[in-house]
């Protein structure tokens, strides 16, 4: 768990600035995507590092067809979602919700991608927003060591998260 980089704090709640929801959240709450909580007046990103699904997947099924022809990117989930699309076909995956145990951190990633020998990272499946600082933090760290990084996203960001 960690203090959310994108928020604004208010006398009585804080707002949530990742999503266009702009969650307005106060003490003891979350907001709607359930991996942000107020806590001491303060938004924490409390579903930091919390993995529901890890893989190595081939870049041709992502939306980016053409970027990295025959590579391979380490897709990776966190939960949560700022849609509620019981339709989606990893509706399962985001909204089963994380047990109470530490997280990884987005070194975890680098290595594991590095291992496996994948080309980047994928953050996919789930809404990669609703974990913005998690996701921030992974590429940055796959920027350094020379992967690429993507997110497959419904493009809910704030202008603030870009």
């Amino acid at each position: 768990m960690i203090e959310s980089k994108l928020q604004r704090r208010y006398e009585d709640h804080s707002e949530c600035l990742v999503c266009e929801r702009r969650c307005k959240i106060k003490e003891g709450m979350r907001g709607a995507c359930g991996n942000y909580a107020n806590i001491s007046g303060s938004l924490y990103h409390i579903g930091y590092g919390k993995l529901s699904h890890v893989e190595s997947r081939p870049i041709e099924i992502k939306p980016l067809f053409h970027y990295w022809p025959n590579s391979t990117a380490l897709t990776y989930s966190n939960y949560g979602c700022n849609f509620y699309c019981p339709w989606c076909q990893n509706h399962e995956i985001s909204f089963r919700w994380p047990p109470e145990a530490p997280g990884v951190p987005p070194s975890y990633l680098i290595e594991l991608a590095k291992r496996r020998g994948d080309h980047g990272i994928s953050a996919s499946l789930n809404e990669p927003a609703t974990n913005f600082d998690f996701v921030l933090e992974a590429s940055e760290l796959a920027k350094a060591s020379g992967l690429y990084s993507m997110v497959v996203t419904n493009g809910y960001f704030t202008l603030e998260a870009l």
